[in-house]
């Protein structure tokens, strides 16, 4: 098994993106340390994996206690600490007239500082382990659709770090950091904010080849299964890289004069 004895810590691990990650660590023989707002479904998720190679931690990584928190819990529970999956994200909808101060502080205390308090809470640990660090963003941290102008700034500033940290933590404490950056995915909150939006329910069967060229969206378990290569020694010395899951190129993509709705 590609994780076998490796202690991870996941974000936003009891839904979407971060139960994917999570369940495949599981299987690649990882033990977890979940982390989410969600605690029944995060229970749920324990119980599915079992207690003796998963423990919940439900807590809002923004409070300044937490990230210790959640490295204590994987030393008390497993007695190390191997990675980090920073996954956790909040997404919230705004332009240049409705963004607001209040907004953004939100936006970048989930999406970008907290990923900064708990690497600084779990480096002593992940130095002695020689381990990793894999943030996951989003293609929106390139420019963003214009609608999602704060939470597009906050990737960005998660990719950034990114670049800074894998040379830095590399080279002085021998910890790796990457990225990926999803691109549109079918998580249940996406399919709860199109429902919002007054699409149809099966809006995710009907997405323009432009937007979708497969005929569908990513699933989460793809983007698991790339995590995996980062989380596991098979990445080897390859630190500070930011890999877009995409369908398509999103930088230079050549698009038609006249868009159709994406739903």
């Amino acid at each position: 098994m590609r994780l076998a004895g490796k202690v991870i810590l996941v974000t936003g691990g009891c839904t979407g993106i971060g139960r994917a990650i999570a369940k495949r660590c599981a299987e690649e023989g990882a033990k977890l340390v979940v982390n989410g707002l969600e605690e029944e479904v995060g229970k749920e998720l324990v119980r599915e994996l079992g207690s003796e190679k998963a423990t919940l931690l439900s807590a809002d990584i923004t409070r300044p206690e937490v990230p210790d928190q959640l490295v204590q819990r994987a030393l008390g529970t497993f007695g190390r600490l191997d990675a980090v999956v920073n996954n956790a994200a909040y997404i919230d909808f705004s332009n240049i007239k409705t963004t607001n101060a209040a907004l953004m502080h939100q936006m970048f205390a989930v999406n970008a500082i907290a990923p900064v308090a708990i690497i600084q809470a779990a480096l002593p640990y992940l130095s002695e382990a020689r381990g990793c660090v894999l943030n996951i963003g989003s293609v929106n941290a390139w420019c963003g659709d214009p609608n999602l102008l704060a939470y597009s700034m906050s990737k960005g500033a998660l990719m950034t770090m990114t670049r800074n940290l894998g040379d830095v933590l590399f080279r002085e404490y021998g910890v790796r950091v990457n990225q990926v950056n999803p691109g549109w995915v079918l998580t249940g909150k996406e399919k709860e904010i199109k429902r919002k939006q007054g699409a149809p329910e099966d809006w995710f069967t009907k997405v323009p080849p432009v937007f979708a060229p497969a005929g569908r969206l990513l699933a989460p378990e793809e983007i698991a299964a790339a995590a995996v290569y980062w989380l596991s020694d098979e990445s080897g010395p390859v630190s500070g890289q930011v890999v877009d899951l995409a369908q398509y190129p999103f930088i230079g993509r050549n698009l038609p004069e006249k868009l159709p709705s994406p739903i």
